[in-house]
């Protein structure tokens, strides 16, 4: 029986990427914050935010700054630079701004994305193809590269 207990605090302590950090609506936190647990915002965070865990920002949230995390989903407002190592989810009620680094991008209708964005994840997939093909096959990928260029220059 006791032994039971220590092991279930112990594991408490040591793995932070479950914990739940919340930041409610009416506060203010300028500065930095460095965290391993999760977050979920509904006030305001000014300055540098970064955690391994993963940051949900309510519809009342407004982070202004650099904030860099796991995973985040946002149905309130963001302006600066975001880097999200997974998954970006946009809610319809989300603002953006700034400049995001993403390994995915999830936007549902009505939500504001005026953000420049370049997306990690996909890059070092496609420039691994060329290299995997022997030397005197043709190279597929790179013609529908050209075309995909082509296109985006004349639109």
């Amino acid at each position: 029986m006791f032994s039971d207990n220590k092991k279930g605090r112990d594991q408490g302590m040591t793995d932070f990427s479950r914990n739940q950090n919340k930041i409610s609506e009416g506060t203010k936190i300028v500065g930095d914050v460095v965290s391993e647990g999760g977050f979920r915002i509904e006030g305001t965070v000014e300055g540098t935010f970064k955690t391994t865990g993963k940051v949900v920002v309510g519809s009342s949230g407004f982070i202004k700054g650099t904030l860099e995390c796991s995973d985040a989903d946002f149905e309130g407002k963001f302006a600066g630079t975001l880097i999200v190592s997974n998954t970006l989810s946009l809610k319809p009620t989300a603002h953006i701004e700034g400049e995001v680094t993403v390994g995915k991008l999830a936007v549902e209708p009505g939500a504001n994305f005026n953000a420049s964005c370049s997306m990690k994840g996909g890059v070092k997939s496609l420039s691994n193809k060329p290299s995997e093909q022997k030397p005197g096959q043709p190279q597929s990928g790179s013609s529908a590269q050209t075309t995909a260029q082509g296109q985006g220059k004349s639109a």
